[in-house]
């Protein structure tokens, strides 16, 4: 049974960085494309960045170009969102997940989530 437990989350100033982490277990770490999702109150689930299988290819929603990285070590089952330049709008709770199926952004191609972690920027 996968798992996802991220880490990482909390309150900072606008401007300011976060490095969110996600551990993965009980699966073939490696098989899997992993992507971050965030959720703001009142809105709807929306993609942030995914990484394929290897890390070779990613991508970010635009709103975070320049800004947030993504990247995996498969040695050690992680993936990790580096954030900077953080801003109010960046407020959500941020969710790993994890599919070995398809490149996707899509939410819905995504088989395994973890519990989410705050993510809070005030002004």
């Amino acid at each position: 049974q996968v798992q996802l437990v991220e880490s990482g989350g909390g309150l900072v100033q606008a401007g300011g960085s976060l490095r969110l982490s996600c551990a993965f277990s009980g699966g073939t770490f490696s098989s899997y494309i992993m992507g971050w999702f965030r959720q703001a109150p009142g809105k709807e689930r929306e993609y942030v960045a995914y990484i394929s299988a290897s890390g070779r290819a990613t991508g970010v929603v635009d709103s975070v170009k320049g800004r947030f990285t993504i990247s995996r070590d498969n040695a050690k089952n992680t993936v990790t969102l580096q954030m900077n330049s953080l801003k109010p709008e960046d407020t959500a709770v941020y969710y790993c997940a994890a599919n070995n199926r398809i490149w996707s952004r899509s939410g819905s191609d995504y088989d395994h989530w973890g519990q989410g972690t705050q993510v809070t920027v005030s002004s």
